[in-house]
């Protein structure tokens, strides 16, 4: 019995030597999880109940700040236009970066090449091709408008000049700068697909359309969910696209929920009502997320 007892002391103390061990592994991350994101979430929570200028005490206001969004203009014109930037970015983003994705796969002359060219924009630094983006989209003397004059429109867009072209800027600047990211991880996901189920679809007479869609998208269901479901995140958080190209504007034509919440805390200095906005945006991200994830289920198994 003694020695039982030794053997199931000496397990504990294993055991707890074990945990100490891994705990001490994630223990950096969680801390600066803590300090840096959950607390600063928990805090502005907190906020958006108060009014609150960062320099004089604050003042506990209950639901004002979030009543006054429903007659701010400037937040419904955000609103409005992230949802506009997501429907935009979302499809057309996940359409060619699997395209890039399925010919960049298959065994071309260069295909290294085009692939590192295609990555490029994604890791290049942001203020650098934002300004080549408006020197090749100048309304004035861009190559993009030079060579609609010389296909005979005599009146090209102004793009991130007019306030009707300015968010289709903006969108087609995001679907530029990610399906580079986004075709990688197609990449992965076609170099999971078995070859043999390739073979097995030409034994039975399939041409290169019937292949791609009964075996290379029933089989990237999942990576595709994936991309969809974090795409659809990051463009409801858009900011530095539009702060680099239209700073919000034309006139309130760009301005996104992200940016205004920037404004309202750091050029307004009403952090409660920032804070405020920032859990309206909270909360459509949640309810966005949740529907992808009940759709999950049916859109992966079907």
């Amino acid at each position: 019995m003694e020695q039982i007892q030794k053997i199931n002391k000496a397990a504990k103390k294993r055991k707890r030597k074990e945990n100490l061990t891994a705990y001490s592994f994630i223990a950096p991350n969680f801390l600066g999880f803590a300090i840096f994101t959950l607390g600063p979430i928990i805090f502005a929570i907190i906020l958006s109940f108060y009014k609150w200028d960062g320099s004089n005490p604050m003042e506990f206001i209950g639901f004002d700040n979030f009543t006054r969004m429903w007659g701010d203009s400037r937040v419904q014109a955000a609103f409005i236009n992230t949802i506009v930037f997501v429907i935009g970015t979302v499809p057309l983003t996940l359409i060619f970066s699997l395209f890039l994705a399925v010919l960049l796969n298959k065994k071309i002359k260069g295909r290294n090449i085009f692939r590192t060219v295609s990555f490029f924009p994604y890791v290049a630094s942001l203020v650098a091709v934002a300004a080549v983006w408006n020197m090749i989209f100048s309304p004035v003397n861009g190559p993009i408008n030079e060579i609609l004059k010389t296909l005979g429109m005599m009146d090209p867009p102004r793009w991130a000049a007019d306030k009707n072209w300015a968010m289709v800027t903006i969108i087609f600047f995001s679907v530029w700068k990610q399906i580079g990211y986004y075709m990688v991880i197609f990449l992965a996901g076609l170099q999971g697909i078995s070859e043999e189920m390739y073979e097995a679809s030409e034994l039975d007479g399939a041409n290169s359309w019937q292949k791609f869609r009964n075996v290379t998208l029933p089989q990237l269901r999942p990576v595709t969910f994936f991309v969809m479901m974090m795409l659809t995140i990051n463009s409801f958080k858009v900011y530095d696209q539009v702060y680099m190209i239209t700073q919000g504007g034309p006139g309130t034509s760009t301005l996104v929920l992200v940016y205004e919440i920037y404004n309202t805390a750091f050029k307004n200095w009403d952090l409660g009502y920032s804070s405020a906005i920032s859990m309206l945006l909270f909360v459509l991200v949640l309810l966005v997320t949740v529907f992808q994830f009940k759709g999950e289920k049916g859109f992966v198994n079907e």
